[in-house]
């Protein structure tokens, strides 16, 4: 009886082939799928669209009340919505979860490989530091732009369909524009930094130690920056401009700053008919910077972060 010369179980692979370009997508790939894994990310995620489904639970309260509008009328309440403020306050609300995300999914990326000495694996050949840097950026500036992007873009497809009578596509026809590049601040800015910081260490929560400290430290300047500009507005003065500018150097308020000059507004308070403590006129919401200082802050902050990253990067076994 004859008997085959070969494993007739063993098959070529005959399945696509990615050229070497592509080779910083499977590092890419791999840390999203760890970052999906994550307990707690879609929490947070739904923690980022607060406003925006706080503002739609608001809208179909008014809708209910414009049933007793007269016939031909527009309602009032809706008149008064300034609609672009609405996408910069959930902008803004939504940095702490945005923060949160960071922390989960962004300061062990490099940490962590160097604690478990993957990086003599990483970068063996073919792949590059380039590659790598590249791959692990992706990982955390992809998830955190999707969480952005998706409950902002809903939102305005939303308000597009149901109220342009109340000018929601004629008060600012190119804000489609400007919040797709105002989605991708979070993810360019926290996808920097912590890599930046995550190369430093070789235990990833002692990376998130130090982003959440520097975060906290500059919140809370920041808070105290914005007191005094309340407490000037409430004496009928005027807060100095340096007040102003410090108000928005922290780690929120750099993307924030950003999300105002990209719109194009200074915002509105939460509440803009409330007075001030004494009773009087609504406290005016804190403009937004120079465009030139905050760019450049924000683009050399991110550029300076890579830069740590990159000289870090090194396939040296870690002993300790």
């Amino acid at each position: 009886m004859a008997s085959p010369i070969a494993d007739l179980t063993y098959r070529n692979y005959d399945g696509p082939l990615e050229p070497p370009l592509y080779r910083w997508w499977a590092i890419a790939k791999a840390s999203m799928q760890l970052s999906l894994k994550k307990k707690g990310l879609w929490w947070l995620a739904a923690g980022g669209a607060f406003w925006y489904l706080f503002m739609l639970a608001m809208l179909y309260v008014m809708d209910m009340l414009s049933q007793n509008v007269p016939l031909g009328q527009k309602n009032p309440f809706l008149q008064q919505i300034i609609w672009k403020d609405q996408f910069l306050n959930a902008f803004s609300v939504a940095q702490l979860s945005l923060f949160i995300i960071a922390l989960l999914i962004g300061v062990g990326a490099i940490a962590n490989d160097n604690r478990a000495n993957a990086l003599l694996v990483y970068l063996s050949k073919p792949v590059s530091r380039l590659d790598y840097l590249i791959g692990k950026w992706l990982g955390i500036f992809i998830p955190i732009t999707v969480i952005v992007a998706v409950p902002t873009f809903v939102f305005f497809a939303y308000c597009a369909m149901s109220y342009r009578d109340y000018g929601f596509l004629t008060e600012d026809p190119r804000l489609p524009f400007k919040l797709l590049l105002m989605v991708l601040v979070p993810g360019v800015f926290h996808a920097s930094v912590s890599l930046g910081i995550s190369a430093l260490f070789n235990q990833g929560r002692l990376a998130g130690a130090t982003y959440a400290g520097l975060y906290f430290m500059t919140l809370f300047f920041t808070k105290a920056m914005q007191v005094v500009h309340w407490a000037s507005s409430e004496d009928g003065g005027k807060a100095p401009a340096i007040v102003k500018t410090l108000f928005y150097c922290s780690i929120d308020g750099i993307q924030i700053a950003l999300a105002k000059i990209i719109l194009g507004t200074d915002g509105t308070a939460l509440f803009p008919q409330a007075g001030g403590s004494r009773g009087g006129p609504p406290i005016p919401s804190i403009p937004a910077p120079s465009p030139t200082l905050f760019f450049g802050i924000f683009f050399g902050i991110c550029f300076l972060s890579l830069l740590i990253a990159w000289t870090r990067i090194r396939a040296v076994e870690v002993i300790g």
